[in-house]
C-alpha cells in the first residue's frame, strides 16, 4: 500500500490557496505602520493661508446640517452633544424632534454625529469661528416648499411631522454642501487642505445618495395632503435651488427628462450629475444665494437670518447691494 503523505492528501490547488492565504496574513500582520500611512514630500505644504477662508466657509452648511440631523433624531443639538464647537454662537431657532420611523431616526442620528466629526475636523485642522444664528423652524421650511410650488401649500409644510417630510426637508440641505466641496477643490493648494476636503466631501456625497435613494424608493408616493409625489417635491425643490443661484442647471430631481439622464439614456436620477456624470459645483456666493433664500449672496435670510460667518460670507454680505 501507498504511504499517505501530507502532499497526497492536500491538493496542488489547495495547497497553492494555502501559501497564499499565508503570505496575505503575513502581509497584513506587519507592525511597521509606515507601510499603511501615506507620506508626502517635505517641501510640500501643507495648509496653504489661502485654503483656510474656503474651507472655514463650509462651516457654515456644517453647523446647519449638525443641528438639523441631531435635533431631527435626538431633539438635542450641539449644545448637548460637543457646546465647544458652537464656539459661543446662538442656538437655532425653531428646530425639534422629528416624529421618525425607528430606521430613519438611526440614519438620521448617524448624519448628525458625522456632523460632528465634520466639524471637529475643519475647526482643529484650519480654525473656526462660531455657530451663525438658524433658523430651522417649521415656518422656514414652509416658505421654502411654498417658493418651490409657487404657492402656498396648506396646510404649510411641516418637516418635523413625519418620516417623509422631514427626508424631503433633508432633501434641501446636504447637496449644498456636496456642491460647494467640489467648487472649493480646484482652489486648494495645501494637501492636508486637499486631504480634508476630499474626506468631507465623500461624506457629504454618501449622506446625499443615501437621501435621494430613500426617496428615489418613494417616488411614485403621494404625499399627504398637498397631492404631489415625492418625484414633484424633488423636482420642485431642485428648480428652486437653480432659479435662486442663478447659473443654470446644477441641480435635478429624481427623475428627468432623458437629455438630462446619464449618458442621454435614461429619466432614472438617483444621483444628480451633469453629461459626463460628474458632480456639479457650485461657488459660495451662489450657494449664499439659496440658503439665504433671496437669490443674493448680499441679503441674508432663510436658514441665515443673519447671514453666514466666516471672512467669505461676511465680505459678500459687505458687498453693493
Amino acid at each position: 500500500m501507498a504511504s499517505t503523505t501530507f502532499a497526497n492528501v492536500i491538493s496542488p490547488m489547495k495547497l497553492s490557496f494555502m501559501f497564499l492565504l499565508m503570505s496575505n496574513m503575513a502581509l497584513f500582520g506587519v507592525s511597521d505602520d509606515t507601510a499603511c500611512v501615506v507620506t508626502y514630500p517635505q517641501a510640500w505644504i501643507k495648509v496653504h493661508p489661502q485654503d483656510v477662508d474656503k474651507i472655514q466657509f463650509a462651516l457654515n452648511l456644517e453647523f446647519l446640517e449638525a443641528e438639523f440631523f441631531l435635533f431631527g433624531a435626538t431633539g438635542f443639538g450641539l449644545d448637548k452633544n460637543a457646546p465647544e464647537l458652537a464656539m459661543g454662537g446662538p442656538p437655532p431657532i425653531g428646530v425639534r424632534k422629528a416624529n421618525l420611523d425607528d430606521v430613519t431616526e438611526r440614519i438620521i442620528n448617524e448624519f448628525g454625529l458625522e456632523e460632528v466629526g465634520h466639524l471637529k475636523a475643519i475647526i482643529e485642522t484650519l480654525g473656526g469661528f462660531p455657530r451663525p444664528l438658524l433658523d430651522l423652524s417649521s415656518q422656514n421650511f414652509a416658505e421654502v416648499m411654498d417658493d418651490a410650488f409657487g404657492y402656498k401649500l396648506y396646510p404649510p409644510f411641516d418637516p418635523y411631522l413625519n418620516s417623509i417630510n422631514y427626508m424631503l426637508a433633508s432633501y434641501v440641505i446636504p447637496y449644498m454642501g456636496l456642491v460647494g466641496y467640489v467648487g472649493t477643490n480646484p482652489y486648494l493648494k495645501g494637501y492636508k487642505s486637499k486631504r480634508l476636503l476630499a474626506g468631507l466631501l465623500g461624506v457629504e456625497s454618501g449622506q446625499d445618495a443615501v437621501i435621494r435613494t430613500y426617496l428615489y424608493e418613494r417616488v411614485d408616493l403621494v404625499v399627504h395632503p398637498y397631492n404631489q409625489t415625492v418625484a414633484k417635491f424633488t423636482d420642485r425643490i431642485s428648480q428652486l435651488r437653480n432659479r435662486l443661484a442663478g447659473c443654470g442647471i446644477k441641480d435635478e430631481g429624481l427623475i428627468v427628462p432623458p437629455q438630462l439622464g446619464a449618458e442621454q439614456r435614461t429619466s432614472s436620477n438617483v444621483l444628480a450629475a451633469n453629461e459626463l456624470s460628474l458632480s456639479y459645483d457650485r461657488s459660495p456666493a451662489e450657494i449664499l444665494r439659496v440658503v439665504y433664500g433671496s437669490g443674493k449672496e448680499n441679503v441674508p435670510g432663510g436658514f441665515y437670518p443673519n447671514g453666514g460667518n466666516g471672512k467669505i460670507a461676511q465680505d459678500l454680505l459687505r458687498s453693493p447691494k
